[in-house]
């Protein structure tokens, strides 16, 4: 298995992937995102998204998505991890830990205070992962998001 920063020429298998955690999440619909639209976050001159990509025997069997956030308590930056998912027929292989190592070099090299995720409530799968390789759940904030017509008129 090689764990290695995503290439344009990996935007395909990405995507898929990408469909395939959407379906996984039961929102198979829900995927907006294109080939395009991925080369151009995540491979333009001044890109605010990255990818690590985990390939085994020559096919790209997991992605981790991620940018930089920031934390005024620490006053340093953090690492947001927003899709972290391998393949069905890739899992038990080591590739979702070892694309949470690499991400944990970039944070350390990025001088990074922190790593933070979300899961959703009903993946017990994934929270014995992340407590396996020592992530904890936080307690006393929710998530929230403004998008839509509700961002569309805040803008206004």
């Amino acid at each position: 298995m090689i764990v290695r920063r995503a290439s344009p020429a990996d935007v395909p298998a990405i995507l898929r992937l990408i469909v395939a955690l959407a379906t996984y999440e039961r929102e198979p619909d829900a995927v907006a995102a294109t080939e395009q639209s991925l080369t151009e976050t995540l491979f333009a001159d001044d890109a605010q998204v990255h990818a690590f990509v985990a390939e085994i025997e020559g096919d790209i069997a997991g992605i981790a998505i991620w940018f930089l956030n920031y934390s005024t308590w620490t006053g340093r930056p953090g690492i947001y991890l927003e899709d972290l998912f391998v393949a069905d027929e890739a899992r038990g292989t080591g590739a979702g830990k070892a694309l949470f190592q690499a991400l944990a070099r970039e944070a350390q090299a990025r001088g990074c205070a922190r790593i933070d995720w979300a899961v959703l409530d009903w993946n017990t799968s994934a929270m014995d992962f992340y407590r396996a390789i020592g992530g904890r759940a936080q307690s006393g904030w929710q998530p929230w998001r403004l998008d839509g017509p509700a961002l569309a008129k805040m803008a206004q």
